[in-house]
């Protein structure tokens, strides 16, 4: 199914990993209106993930976009992230509370270690995310740009269930070994830049998958994502394309349309900081 009018898609059809609704709107580079019109967009379009960061610098337009929406705090799935330079036990406890507050909720749905790296400490760090868990400021830990290395250490050490690992997830980058690792933890993957940045429209087999179901590119490598069980948070300040990402939900790929996709024989990481674990 393809409908054109986003309109007669209702939030109940975006699927839902755990708690986690598989389809939500990335904020990274958005900023002050654009954020704040780009969130209360894609919740009145069906939207109820949305995802944010401290090294975004606009959680409090996030927390406006949310506010000037229609939709009830309780119906939305709301996330941020500690900033590697603020992941010392008490940086942790003194910056979470400073998201909630700029975000102007009571908690959060989630909140991830944003990378293993700078000041992560993996005792240190977690114990503190245990604390905002049992406090009741947190209602879920993640964990973000995680190798099944820091994955196992990670369970092995939080008290808390590790609710996610937000890393690169695309059909340029499927990271088997990374949604394999997750799997065996019960670990749900949410994939940043499923677009590849938009890489993905310029791929032939994607190209021609989108023509043969008249949907867009973008559709395509969203419902790749959903098949493979990862949810999805594709960036954008478009309103059409926040509804045209909303759209994916109603497309039903083909296993040979899967099978074409899996075999792409093509990589393409496009975030990839000297500092990251797998470097």
């Amino acid at each position: 199914m393809t409908p054109d009018d986003v309109d007669s898609i209702d939030s109940t059809m975006c699927p839902t990993a755990s708690t986690i609704p598989m389809l939500g709107l990335g904020t990274w580079q958005a900023s002050n209106d654009d954020c704040t019109a780009a969130v209360q967009t894609a919740l009145e379009c069906g939207y109820r993930h949305i995802d944010t960061a401290q090294g975004y610098d606009n959680e409090d337009a996030v927390g406006e976009g949310i506010a000037a929406s229609d939709v009830d705090r309780d119906d939305i799935f709301l996330a941020t992230k500690v900033s590697s330079s603020n992941l010392a036990h008490e940086d942790i406890l003194e910056t979470a509370r400073e998201s909630v507050d700029r975000l102007g909720v009571e908690s959060v749905d989630l909140l991830y270690v944003h990378w293993p790296s700078r000041a992560y400490d993996p005792e240190g760090t977690l114990s503190a995310f245990d604390q905002l868990y049992d406090e009741g400021l947190i209602e879920n830990v993640g964990i973000s740009n995680f190798e099944p290395e820091q994955i196992e250490q990670a369970v092995a050490l939080c008290d808390a269930p590790i609710l996610a690992n937000q890393v690169e997830c695309h059909p340029l980058l499927p990271q088997e070994h990374i949604r394999d690792a997750c799997a065996n933890y019960d670990i749900e993957v949410v994939a940043y830049s499923p677009l590849a940045r938009g890489s993905i429209v310029d791929q032939p087999e994607i190209q021609e998958i989108a023509a043969k179901h008249n949907v867009t590119e973008t559709q395509v490598s969203l419902a790749w994502l959903h098949e493979k069980g990862v949810t999805a948070i594709p960036k954008s300040v478009t309103p059409e394309h926040i509804r045209d990402n909303w759209r994916s939900l109603t497309l039903d790929l083909e296993q040979d349309d899967i099978n074409r996709i899996d075999a792409i024989d093509e990589t393409s990481r496009e975030v990839d900081p000297s500092f990251a674990p797998w470097n």
